[in-house]
This record gives C-alpha cells, sequence and structure tokens, in this order.
C-alpha cells in the first residue's frame, strides 16, 4: 500500500524537528520562559529591510498576474542575471546566467544536484560533522553515503581518511562551510587540500569528482574569518545556495544552484539539473521571491546579535568546564557530552528545560548542537540550567 523507507521517514522525523515540536508543546504546558529551546537553526533576527520595501514595490503593482505567474522553470531570466552578476561581482567566477538554477531553498538545491548527478552504484562523500538530511538526500537519489570524520581538536575533516574513502564509485563530495553543526570555517589550505586530493582521484581514476558546495551559512562569518569561494579553487563545482539563513527568511523557501563555468560537460550538467528539477515535481521557485532575491542580491545580515549570542553562550560554557571548539560562523555550537552517550545527556538537560540536539545523526556521537540565533535573554536565563547540568556530572 506505501513505500516503507518513506513510513520510516515520515514516522520517524528528525531529532531536531522532534525537539522543537517537543518544545512547543512543553511550553504550552509550563510556560515558555521554562522551555530553552535550542533545537532549531531558525534566524531570530529581522529579514533586511530591502525584502520588505521590494515585497512592498512588487505587491503595489496594478498587475499582479507576472508576479504570482509561473516563471521558467529554472527561474527567471533577468532573477538569474542578478544572481550571476552578484557572484561575479563578489568572487570574479565567471558564472552565466545560464548556469544559474533557481530552487525552493538549499535542500532542494541539495536533492536536484544529488538526483542530477546520481548514476548506478554511485557514492557521495559526507565530511562529519555533517547535516543529517544530507544521508537522507544521497539514499533518496539512489546513492550511497559515505562518512569521513574529522579531527577533533579543529573540526575539520580527516583528510587522511577523506584519501581512503575516495574511490572510483566516488560520485561528488559535499562541502559545508560554515559548517552545521559546528560553525567551523574550514581554512583556505584545507579547502585546497580537498581540491588537489578530488583532481589526483579523479585523474587516477578517469573521473570526474563533483565538489558540491552547501553554501546556506556563507554570510554568517564573524571577526573577519575568510571563507574561500569554492568554485575557484576547484573546476567541477557546483553551488548550492539558500537565502534562508542570509536574509532571515527560511520559510519562504528560495535559493539557487550555480555550475562552476570550469565544470566538465558543463552544459550537460545544467541540463540533467533541469531535469532532475522536473522529476522532482520542481515547477519552478516562488515567483515572487525571486523577483525580492533580484532586488536584494546585495544586502547582508546583521550578524551582530548572533556574534553576542556566540561570545556569551561559548563564554559561559566553557568557563563552566564545557568543551567544544570555538565557532567561527553559522550560529552553532557544537559542545562535547561529558559521558559518551550524547543522548543520555541530552535527556539529563531536557529534564532541566534545555534543548539541545544529540550529535549521532551529525555523524558525531558523544557530542550535541547547540542553536545559539535565540533571544540573548533567554540564553541569559538558561545559564543556571547548564549550569545544573553540569553539577549534576561533577557532585
Amino acid at each position: 500500500m506505501f513505500n516503507k523507507t518513506m513510513y520510516e521517514l515520515g514516522s520517524h522525523r528528525s531529532v531536531i524537528r522532534e525537539l522543537f515540536e517537543f518544545g512547543k508543546k512543553r511550553a504550552a504546558e509550563v510556560g515558555a520562559d521554562k522551555v530553552y529551546d535550542f533545537s532549531l537553526g531558525n534566524p531570530n533576527v529581522p529579514a533586511p529591510d530591502c525584502v520588505k520595501e521590494a515585497a512592498e514595490k512588487l505587491l503595489a503593482l496594478p498587475d499582479n498576474t507576472v508576479l504570482h505567474g509561473y516563471t521558467s522553470a529554472q527561474g527567471d531570466a533577468a532573477v538569474r542575471k542578478a544572481v550571476a552578476d552578484d557572484i561575479n561581482a563578489r568572487f570574479g567566477a565567471g558564472v552565466s546566467p545560464d548556469a544559474i538554477y533557481m530552487t525552493c531553498g538549499a535542500a532542494a538545491s541539495l536533492t536536484i544536484t544529488l538526483t542530477a548527478l546520481r548514476e548506478d552504484g554511485d557514492e557521495f562523500v559526507l565530511l562529519a560533522p555533517f547535516f543529517p538530511e544530507y544521508s537522507v538526500f544521497v539514499k533518496a537519489a539512489g546513492g550511497t553515503p559515505v562518512v569521513v570524520p574529522f579531527d577533533e581538536k579543529t573540526f575539520a575533516p580527516d583528510l587522511a581518511a577523506l584519501e581512503k574513502a575516495i574511490n572510483p564509485r566516488t560520485k561528488g563530495i559535499i562541502v559545508n562551510s560554515p559548517n552545521n553543526p559546528s560553525g567551523t570555517v574550514y581554512s583556505r589550505a584545507t579547502l585546497e587540500r580537498i581540491a588537489a586530493l578530488l583532481s589526483a582521484k579523479s585523474a587516477e581514476y578517469g573521473t570526474h569528482i563533483a565538489l558540491i558546495a552547501d553554501e546556506p551559512y556563507r554570510e554568517l562569518v564573524y571577526d573577519d574569518i575568510e571563507v574561500p569561494y569554492l568554485m575557484n579553487l576547484y573546476p567541477d563545482t557546483i553551488v548550492c545556495y539558500s537565502f534562508s539563513k542570509s536574509l532571515s527568511m527560511p520559510g519562504e523557501r528560495i535559493g539557487y544552484i550555480a555550475v562552476s563555468p570550469r565544470m566538465t560537460e558543463g552544459e550537460g550538467v545544467y541540463a540533467a539539473l533541469c531535469g532532475a528539477g522536473r522529476a522532482l515535481g520542481y515547477v519552478c521557485a516562488p515567483s515572487m521571491f525571486q523577483r525580492i532575491i533580484a532586488a536584494c542580491t546585495g544586502a547582508r545580515p546583521d550578524i551582530e546579535a548572533y556574534r553576542k549570542n556566540r561570545d556569551l553562550i561559548y563564554g559561559a560554557l566553557t568557563e563552566m568546564g564545557f568543551e567544544c571548539v570555538h565557532p567561527d560562523g553559522a550560529f552553532y555550537l557544537f559542545v562535547k557530552s561529558p559521558e559518551p552517550d550524547a543522548n543520555a545527556f541530552a535527556d539529563r538537560a531536557k529534564n532541566l528545560g534545555l534543548l539541545i540536539v544529540p550529535g549521532d545523526s551529525f555523524g558525531a556521537p558523544g557530542y550535541v548542537r547547540i542553536s545559539y540565533c535565540v533571544s540573548h535573554d533567554m540564553i541569559r536565563r538558561s545559564l543556571p540550567a547548564f549550569r545544573a547540568l553540569m553539577d549534576s556530572y561533577t557532585e
């Protein structure tokens, strides 16, 4: 009667979503001030003014049939040009508007890309720690995920393990920097070594390994940290971008795919992306929000609130004795559990009203993710609970 794999995905929701729903229910029972929900990466800073201004201007047009009508499947031509122009102005990548495919956010960008690339027997490398849905997306596309561990001191990929993981069946690797869940920004040196390794392995096996750059957090970096543009480091790069975090509108579902001008068989890859979008039922990205994006390509988020939150929670938790890497980007803290079982640690935290996500599904057992895209006041109010949590391990 139904697909058992899809049943399992539907009946066992992601840990992140389960915690988020629990938090809403618990807040209704005991009061929101007694629940400290650090589960979901939901931006809490307002969208830049240009979003509201563009929306008001568009909605005031006398004829809104175009505004709310279909665009080309790959996106409105003027919007794709605006996106390509922004990429080229910032990174000098030489991307053509005809290499831009507008999508319903980063998740759609990834599923379309994986579906477009995957052939029978293909594997895709995931660098731990990684967004849990990567595994879901790869399997749904018919591929096999291969997890590569990380250096626990730096949270950079274990490059020796990566070299061993790549084989003739490797079709691509997903690179997410700034990283969810650790907040780590991979250094230029690390990314150059990954690019060199992919080039060497592609030459060795007579293949073309794709580098899939998942970049929803590109704009969320602190302390002038560099985020190298991967398209400039490796020819066979496909960038999957979302405006959910950069423009604080995750519920609007808008993003794009950009194919490198140096991509092997780039025109064929782009055609496959269009075919995958068609097969997956993506008629076109939201028409009005495509046009809002075109008006806001130069806008950047005000990350000062996230910086203050990071400094407060990182400083307080490390002072209490928790171990975690200092995040240079995104809005996550990845904390080592005081006990081997991070799920037991998260359950103990839940009893104190702290909702934090175990790291098992991120490919990092023994850690938990804390999303600090919440109010500064909530973080301050949660600190006694975190203190009590640590004390429960030292008493």
